[in-house]
């Protein structure tokens, strides 16, 4: 059976605490839209970072060295892997043209989606795990299949809006062709409409889905309890905002990122097919995972720039 070190009150504090910051965020911080800028971004993206170095400090003092590891571990692992979701949300937003005023908004929502979502991935997956052993080697499977295509498409371009079930959304949904401020519906001529705001939201709540069948998976090759998945899943998610608006400067610099990606996807890989013979620990992990994507950004740093695409 699959044991979970949170209590029924750490997991109502848990999401109370995370509730209050998301109405922090949206009711008083960022209640007026606005361009958030590079420095703003930093500061945010180096908050969620202090806070969720807290977070895995507390879990460390309270249930020991290696569960503070586990959380570290996922943390990392999600961190990293947010990156390369960061770069389809550029895509997408470049694509629809998106105000960068409303930017956050849609961000926001769409993360509040994901959260969602991840609980009953995570919650799903558990349940799985602990009823069904041979699920171990699908999610191992699922790592496995995801780093070769990563490794093997790193300089291809993605295109979500191609995505099925979008174009499904986009046949269903009366809208409308043009913005409307922040607005994700309009009353117009008696019928409310979609604008293309709701349109990216819907975007990037399908792309996050995606992204999810590949992330949780990594997280459950470190470890299966669900307290630590969801935590070190939320803590990277809350930053993936800020993350968005440093990055999106950075996104052409990073060219190797998705290669160190692909290692550590193939790495984690490993570790949760070889688990039955091999146990090798969680600091380890870390310790392989940090270095991988330290050399990746490194190693794209130093590179030499791309040449500009021809027109």
């Amino acid at each position: 059976m699959i044991e979970s070190i949170g209590s029924t009150w750490q997991w109502v504090a848990f999401g109370t605490i995370i509730l209050a910051l998301l109405a922090l965020d949206l009711g008083v911080i960022n209640r007026k839209s606005h361009v958030i800028g590079f420095r703003e971004a930093v500061t945010w993206s180096l908050f969620w970072v202090a806070l969720s170095l807290c977070f895995g400090g507390w879990i460390t003092w309270q249930f020991g060295v290696e569960k503070g590891a586990e959380f570290l571990t996922g943390y990392v692992i999600e961190w990293a892997l947010s990156v390369d979701n960061v770069f389809l949300f550029i895509l997408i937003f470049s694509s629809f043209r998106v105000p960068a005023q409303y930017q956050h908004r849609v961000l926001f929502w769409g993360i509040f989606g994901a959260l969602l979502m991840r609980g009953i991935f995570i919650f799903a997956g558990a349940a799985a795990l602990e009823r069904w052993h041979w699920v171990l080697y699908v999610f191992g499977g699922i790592l496995l299949v995801t780093g070769i295509r990563l490794m093997r498409a790193s300089d291809e371009v993605e295109h979500p809006e191609r995505n099925p079930l979008f174009r499904l959304f986009q046949r269903l949904v009366p809208s409308t062709s043009e913005y409307h401020g922040g607005q994700f519906f309009i009353r117009e001529g008696g019928k409310w409409l979609a604008t293309p705001l709701l349109t990216v939201l819907v975007l990037v709540e399908l792309t996050d889905l995606i992204f999810a069948v590949d992330s949780i998976p990594a997280i459950f090759a470190i470890t299966r309890d669900p307290f630590i998945v969801m935590t070190s899943n939320a803590f990277a998610i809350l930053g993936l905002r800020a993350l968005y608006f440093c990055v999106a400067g950075l996104a052409d610099k990073l060219r190797y990122l998705k290669l160190g990606l692909a290692w550590v996807l193939i790495l984690i890989a490993f570790k949760m097919l070889a688990s039955e013979f091999i146990k090798i620990p969680v600091t380890w992990s870390l310790a392989a995972v940090v270095a991988i994507l330290s050399i990746s950004v490194v190693a794209s740093l130093r590179a030499a720039p791309r040449p500009p695409a021809a027109h």
